[in-house]
């Protein structure tokens, strides 16, 4: 897989409120009510990375999520990420 240039990335991600490009990745985060709802949308969003054998470095901490992606094959961010967090962006905007 390709690694983007950083100009496809930024062009990428006007299409995705939320997500940043630094440090070779591109990441979001995200507030949920509670535990429950967080460790819920990470669970399904588990399920996801498994089916595109693309996971995602990220973190919770009670009600807070951060989700960093990037192709580590590619030594940084591919196609293949944004197509991860179009489906991560799925995930969270079902509900």
């Amino acid at each position: 897989m390709k690694k983007l240039t950083e100009q496809e990335i930024n062009d990428r991600l006007e299409n995705f409120e939320g997500w940043e490009y630094s440090e070779n990745t591109i990441h979001t985060s995200f507030e949920f009510e509670n535990f429950k709802e967080a460790f819920t949308l990470m669970t399904r969003i588990a399920f996801e990375a498994e089916a595109q054998q693309h996971h995602p470095d990220w973190s919770n901490v009670y009600n807070q999520l951060e989700i960093k992606l990037s192709t580590h094959d590619a030594g940084g961010v591919t196609e293949k990420d944004f197509k991860m967090a179009n489906a991560i962006e799925g995930i969270v905007n079902a509900d």
